[in-house]
């Protein structure tokens, strides 16, 4: 099993992972979770997919296994910055506006986490190790990205599995309901300690 961040920069050292990255992403979010996302030729994406964003894939013999995006929240692309704002500002109908106590961040050093997913092919008995590099390797890549901070929206009993790898998840909005699933924004401390 490995581990690669995948940037605009670097995707054509790994063939095909960084489109078996979005095909994986179609399984889990158009395929199994039934969400009504922008896709084409097998391969779920969306406006915040550009150069500026990083994947965090845990990998097997070309097989994405699971997968993290990071974007900055410094980035804008047309009337979108990242998502969590762009929510906030009313720009997707999807999320509520109501998802932070606060103004949402604009930074260099707080990076977005988003489109986090555990492929269903990954039997039980790994899905915790699989879950832990995907946190340890998103870690790894925010810190050297220069990211304090990591805001993402996480569904709410996500929060234990970031106690258990070291990391602070504290809440940054109230619990809300998201296509039936309890959901919270989160504050992850990048300078905590990993286990």
């Amino acid at each position: 099993m490995e581990v690669t961040t995948l940037s605009y920069e670097n995707l054509h050292n790994h063939g095909e992972l960084f489109a078996n990255m979005f095909r994986a992403r179609h399984r889990s979010f158009i395929l199994q979770n039934k969400w009504d996302l922008p896709q084409a030729n097998g391969m779920e994406f969306d406006q915040y997919d550009t150069p500026a964003s990083r994947w965090v894939a845990v990998h097997e013999n070309g097989q994405v296994l699971a997968g993290i995006r990071l974007t900055p929240t410094t980035h804008r692309c047309g009337i979108y910055s990242y998502m969590i704002r762009d929510a906030q500002n009313g720009l997707l109908a999807s999320i509520p506006s109501s998802l932070l106590y606060e103004e949402a961040p604009v930074a260099d050093h707080i990076w977005e986490s988003s489109r986090v997913f555990v492929s269903d092919l990954v039997p039980a008995n790994l899905r915790l190790r699989v879950q832990l590099q995907l946190r340890h390797e998103m870690v790894i890549s925010a810190r050297n990205l220069g990211a304090t901070s990591v805001l993402g929206l996480i569904p709410e009993n996500s929060r234990r599995l970031g106690r258990r790898v070291g990391l602070e998840c504290e809440p940054a909005g109230p619990v809300m309901d998201i296509d039936g699933v309890d959901c919270v924004c989160v504050t992850i401390n990048m300078a905590g300690k990993m286990h």
